[in-house]
């Protein structure tokens, strides 16, 4: 028997009761939903991840645009690949879309930065992974402007937080999408929620095991493999209720954060 989680903040169009979530989200595998990840490109051919690549593109320059190509280059610095096994280690049955805009080391172009954003908006993938982000202010505009694109478009943007102790961006732009920081919890069901702060979930991120390119493995520590873990949660939700808004997912999430806080405290 399943409880149900009232989320007072968010409606169903057209109904006058508060949204209710039951419980067996935590039991779904993220069947059909479409996860894009934003990134240096994932390694495909890994054994934890073989089969569940749909479409792998990367960006290219052509003149003053930036244009996407398919691609089996794989993952130029092994980040792509770390975060797409965690969304698939939680959710093994959600359908993966890698967007390449990271080169070696893991360093990129602000402009195929927004570029993947957009292209992965105009897909409307239903979930769009970014751990990554940018400081430089000349990005905030347009990087805002598409996070309003993807909020009207349905999909839900996940960004982590910077690792550094300087404000990034999307991820500061918590009212457009759902931003991420980690926490030592092991278990990423146990999430938590703080609201009012401007980075809002924490997940996992310390010392996590992830795929690696070439069939290795490796213990990362870091927010970008927290924002994985969220994604991760956010598409089993999904399989289960697929007709949410990324306002309704927030509220979701929020709900069942405190949930776990009152589970676990004293």
């Amino acid at each position: 028997m399943t409880s149900a989680s009232h989320i007072g903040s968010g409606f169903v169009p057209g109904e006058a009761k508060p949204l209710q979530i039951s419980d067996d989200w935590r039991l779904a595998t993220g069947r059909g939903v479409t996860v894009a990840i934003i990134d240096s490109g994932i390694d495909a051919s890994h054994p934890d991840l073989d089969g569940k690549i749909v479409e792998s593109v990367e960006a290219r320059v052509d003149g003053k645009r930036v244009v996407f190509e398919s691609c089996e280059a794989g993952d130029s610095a092994g980040h792509g690949t770390a975060c797409a096994s965690i969304v698939t280690g939680i959710a093994s049955d959600a359908k993966i879309y890698s967007v390449k805009v990271l080169g070696a080391g893991g360093l990129g172009d602000g402009q195929a930065f927004l570029a993947g954003l957009e292209y992965a908006i105009n897909k409307r993938y239903q979930i769009i992974n970014l751990s990554l982000g940018t400081t430089k202010p000349q990005f905030f505009v347009p990087l805002h402007d598409l996070l309003d694109r993807a909020y009207q478009a349905g999909c839900v943007v996940v960004a982590a937080a910077n690792n550094l102790p300087q404000p990034s961006f999307p991820s500061i732009f918590s009212s457009s999408l759902i931003s991420v920081v980690k926490s030592t919890e092991n278990d990423p069901m146990n999430f938590g929620f703080r609201f009012g702060e401007v980075i809002e979930l924490t997940a996992p991120g310390v010392n996590v095991r992830t795929a690696w390119p070439n069939g290795g493995y490796r213990n990362l520590t870091g927010n970008s493999f927290a924002c994985p873990h969220v994604v991760g949660v956010i598409a089993r939700l999904l399989e289960r209720h697929p007709e949410l808004t990324p306002f309704q997912v927030k509220s979701a999430l929020y709900s069942i954060a405190k949930t776990n806080q009152n589970n676990t405290g004293p």
